[in-house]
């Protein structure tokens, strides 16, 4: 199996199964003397990590990160950064049931037969215990980019309900399960996802990451857009079917007056009065906030029995038991910031190759 290396300049290689002894990644094109330590890699990691309620998955993983290269007293050496996660509660007993059965919704199909052979084990590679390394990598891309770049995501519609954009308020991400920026339907979703859980079955979502801070510049006009190798990145997320990059599809029913994001100058600077754009044109970013949706199918393993076949062409009726997330929508939120670190910290590299004297806002170039 190939194409487990995304990202230029800035590579990430991520490697493991769901259920082997470990799952780890390989980070190349950090620059060097920048401080890191596992410590700044693991809050990011806590905030995915499972078992934290009871609208996750409760396989209790620590997800404690080691670094096991590429850092010397305390800072990047420009080396490769090799880091690892250990499996702790791997419970592959769980899925013997369905060894030789096709899940419907999961890739068990697709896998064997483009390989002839797959681990079943909660699905090994395709499995979202695989983001946990994304995340670490985003931890070090968020050092790539500087304090002056802020990556923040949120849960914006879990199955038919949405937030209220009137009630957004940053400050109640942290005060409920959901990383849901609106506390009132923050409340409706403990309600409504509590009643799918004990029914055995899942949601969907959609996921919105913003990130405020960016410099102009970022992207190429044809074949390294921004805005397109960060639908690839958003895209590579397990169970997402969907990106949109700023108003997205929301833009097609607007007229071109209404889409059209008016500039001004102020204080010697590019002013825009709007950001349907979501923050890029032409593929290249315009200093102001990258915003992102990305939308996540309800979980695949659920306990209501669903028609299938097996290896052997049979056809059977799969339920599937063990520790699965009702709405796998929620950690998909520090997924969906990791990615997005990841994709702007490469881009960043590349646009300081190209153009080391390049303005850090959107001032314009004297003639």
């Amino acid at each position: 199996m190939s194409h487990n290396t995304f990202g230029h300049l800035f590579r990430v290689t991520t490697w493991g199964e769901s259920h082997g002894p470990a799952i780890g990644c390989v980070v190349d094109g950090c620059p060097p003397r920048l401080p890191l330590s596992e410590a700044d890699l693991q809050p990011w990691l806590d905030r995915r990590r499972p078992g934290q309620s009871k609208f996750t998955t409760q396989r209790q993983e620590p997800d404690q990160v080691r670094i096991l290269s590429g850092v010397f007293d305390g800072v990047t050496t420009g080396t490769p950064i090799a880091l690892t996660i250990e499996n702790v509660d791997q419970r592959p007993r769980d899925y013997s049931a369905i060894a030789a059965s096709y899940r419907p919704g999961h890739a068990d199909l697709t896998y064997d037969l483009k390989y002839g052979v797959r681990d079943f084990r909660g699905g090994g590679r395709s499995s979202a215990r695989e983001t946990a390394m994304r995340v670490a990598a985003g931890g070090i891309a968020r050092r790539v980019l500087g304090d002056g770049v802020k990556i923040r995501g949120a849960l914006v519609q879990m199955g038919p309900s949405r937030i209220d954009r009137a009630r957004w308020n940053w400050a109640s991400i942290d005060d409920n399960p959901f990383f849901c920026p609106d506390p009132v339907a923050a409340a409706e979703w403990e309600t409504l996802l509590e009643a799918v859980r004990k029914s055995g079955s899942s949601l969907g979502a959609v996921i919105e990451v913003i990130a405020e801070g960016v410099p102009p510049g970022l992207g190429a006009p044809i074949y390294g857009k921004l805005d397109a190798e960060l639908a690839g990145a958003l895209m590579s997320i397990n169970a997402v079917k969907g990106v949109e990059i700023g108003e997205g599809f929301a833009a097609a029913v607007l007229s071109g007056e209404d889409n059209a994001d008016e500039m001004r100058m102020r204080d010697g600077l590019v002013d825009f009065a709007s950001n349907h754009a979501g923050g890029i044109l032409g593929g290249i970013s315009t200093g102001q906030p990258i915003v992102a949706r990305f939308a996540v199918k309800p979980t695949s393993s659920i306990l209501t029995p669903r028609h299938a076949v097996d290896r052997s062409g049979q056809e059977v009726e799969v339920s599937t038991k063990g520790r699965h997330d009702p709405c796998v929508g929620i950690r998909a939120v520090p997924v969906g910031e990791a990615m997005l670190a990841c994709v702007l910290a490469d881009h960043l590299l590349r646009h300081r190759a190209q153009n080391p004297d390049a303005p850090s806002e959107a001032r314009l170039p004297r003639n």
